[in-house]
């Protein structure tokens, strides 16, 4: 039996070597994240009546691409790439069952994307309530991808993984429990990050 304090590097390898234990660990060691994205889809899956079987059979293939597919080399770590691998997979979903409705939808979000069930966009998650919203400002030809670039350059490496977390509608506590943080640490990154965009913002006008 794999020790469960094995680093995810060591991991990887063998779950790459088609290691039993290895695989079992990997899936008991982050299933959560299935769990957390499961729950936040539930009503749009309930009301494109997808079966839940069918939404963890993709959920797992997400699961098994991104632990081919990692590199520890990158910036994110494998707990953020097992989330928008699983995600990416239910949003394939979505769109399979509803193509019309949700033919914009696709594997990166716009500003205006509704992500969340109460109508939320990534406008109002790096926004605070009630306050003026510098994002709104945001010009026609400013695209998101350019603005991520931007943001990107910015942030630290763990300021930008939070912020990936962020932009795919997950809150303070989901995003602790993926990182393995505590719930204040998180609040403070998104709260550093989204000062960050405001001065970028600033900057550009």
């Amino acid at each position: 039996m794999i020790n469960e304090e094995i680093n995810d590097s060591e991991l990887i390898m063998l779950y790459r070597e088609d290691d039993e234990n290895a695989k079992n660990l990997a899936f008991y060691k982050y299933k959560f994240i299935i769990d957390i994205l499961i729950r936040k889809y539930q009503s749009y899956l309930k009301k494109l009546n997808v079966d839940f079987q069918e939404v963890y059979s993709e959920c797992t293939i997400g699961f098994s691409d991104a632990l081919r597919n990692y590199q520890d080399e990158k910036e994110s770590s494998l707990a953020t790439f097992i989330t928008l691998c699983v995600e990416r997979r239910i949003l394939g979903l979505i769109r399979k069952y509803n193509r019309d409705k949700y033919k914009n939808l696709n594997n990166t979000y716009s500003l205006d994307f509704e992500i969340n069930n109460d109508g939320a966009n990534l406008l109002d998650i790096l926004s605070d309530e009630g306050e003026f919203d510098p994002l709104n400002s945001i010009t026609e030809t400013e695209t998101y991808r350019e603005l991520v670039a931007k943001i990107k350059d910015r942030l630290t490496t763990r300021e930008y993984e939070v912020f990936c977390l962020m932009s795919r509608g997950l809150n303070y506590k989901e995003i602790a429990e993926i990182l393995k943080a505590t719930p204040k640490q998180i609040d403070n990154t998104m709260q550093r990050i989204k000062n960050k965009i405001r001065i970028i913002l600033k900057n550009d006008n």
